[in-house]
């Protein structure tokens, strides 16, 4: 821990900043902001406009595209602004990131602070970070053609590669705090494993809820409507059939919602079975932080649809997924060999 401490508070920051990132992401997404910036220019993208001048020509450029000319052809400069800010101060803070990670890698390299164990685990995290960039720009320009919004696979994608890297950033920095060999529990460790497959597929189709806009519909619970807990659009509106649960409003809301449940069940499961066993004090936190969280999530889900996403709620939803995929990252970590 001790010789390690530089690298393990470098990775915990990239987490920080990870968080952030997914933060304002969230609030992009949700203010409907993320297409405000219609180009990529790494350097003099940095800064935002500085003068009337500046501010006119970015202006302009965004009327040239299907947002303006299909949704938002009422807009006047400021109300302009107000969206490119999020989407300005969105791809900031991935630059800030790609600053924090790079220069402190270089700087341990150098130094050989880094084992030939962590040094491959940081040269992955690295690549993931750089695509996870090229995932947002990739994202981006799928709302730039005909439709004015963003593909919801693409967001899903951009939005998980996150999450993801996040996780990994956390894991290696776990490896340094926990050099020894760690306390394994093997059948719960499988289940672990199993709750988190299930977490980050929920987290997807999460993504796929927010950029297909369906929770602003079905804003009923427990029911769909009517007292149905499945509606007839669920399997009618696409064609085939399993398209309605990737590309279909309601067939994503009702994956969505009927895996949360499973995803609530398995952690409870695992908080029980976590007592048939001996467990340490990390591993009980673990379990414990995860089962307060996926409540709390689930809790925030049903309001975050019966009130049909108001944005403080719509990002609190966020927050807790993240949360809760570090503490299953924490939880897993805590009981693997």
């Amino acid at each position: 821990m001790k010789e390690n401490k530089s690298v393990i508070y470098w990775l915990f920051t990239g987490c920080i900043l990870i968080f952030i990132m997914v933060l304002v992401g969230g609030i992009t997404r949700l203010t409907h902001s993320g297409l405000s910036i219609s180009n990529y220019k790494l350097i003099s993208g940095t800064l935002p406009p500085l003068n009337a001048e500046e501010w006119q020509e970015a202006f302009d450029l965004y009327k040239q595209f299907p947002e303006y000319q299909k949704l938002n052809s009422h807009f006047s400069i400021d109300e302009f602004k107000s969206i490119f800010f999020w989407e300005w101060l969105h791809r900031f803070i991935g630059r800030f990131i790609g600053i924090v990670f790079i220069l402190p890698f270089i700087y341990f390299l150098i130094r050989k602070k880094l084992t030939k164990s962590t040094l491959k685990k940081c040269l992955i995290l690295l690549g993931m970070g750089a695509f996870q960039g090229f995932l947002g720009w990739y994202m981006v320009k799928s709302g730039l053609v005909n439709r004015p919004d963003v593909s919801h696979f693409r967001l899903a994608a951009h939005l998980i590669t996150a999450f993801i890297t996040c996780a990994y950033s956390l894991w290696i920095a776990l490896d340094l705090i926990y050099p020894e060999k760690k306390p394994a529990a093997p059948h719960l460790k499988k289940i672990l494993q199993i709750a988190l497959l299930l977490l980050v597929i929920q987290i997807i189709w999460g993504a796929f809820v927010a950029g297909l806009d369906a929770g602003f519909i079905h804003n009923f619970w427990p029911f769909m409507s009517d007292g149905k807990l499945i509606h007839e659009t669920v399997y009618i509106e696409q064609q085939p059939l399993l398209k309605n649960f990737t590309e279909g409003k309601s067939g994503v809301q009702f994956i969505h919602r009927y895996l949360a449940y499973i995803v609530v069940a398995i952690i409870i499961f695992i908080g029980i079975k976590s007592r048939t066993i001996k467990t340490t004090v990390p591993q009980k936190k673990g379990i414990q932080s995860l089962i307060f969280l996926v409540l709390l999530q689930f809790v925030l889900g049903v309001f975050t649809l019966l009130l049909a996403v108001p944005l403080w709620l719509g990002i609190a939803h966020q927050i807790v997924a993240f949360l809760l995929l570090g503490a299953m990252t924490f939880t897993l970590h805590r009981f693997s060999k």
